[in-house]
């Protein structure tokens, strides 16, 4: 598994979770539940996770989506 990114944004990890799943590509949201440990101030990031073989995949889907919504 590698970090493909992380982010306190929840819609853009909700919007990237579908994009990768439109694709075919699973993917693991990491840290999802340190909010209750945090005190809900999103000081920890949430981290999504892709296997190494759809990494590359990943964050061209990534990276083309972000130039799309720009």
């Amino acid at each position: 598994m590698r970090e493909l990114t992380r982010s306190n944004d929840l819609v853009w990890l909700s919007w990237l979770s579908s994009l990768l799943a439109d694709a075919g590509i699973p993917c693991h949201l990491l840290d999802a539940h340190m909010s209750m440990l945090e005190g809900s101030i999103a000081a920890i990031p949430r981290r999504v996770m892709v296997a190494d073989e759809d990494f590359g995949e990943a964050t061209r889907l990534m990276e083309a989506g972000k130039d799309a919504v720009s």
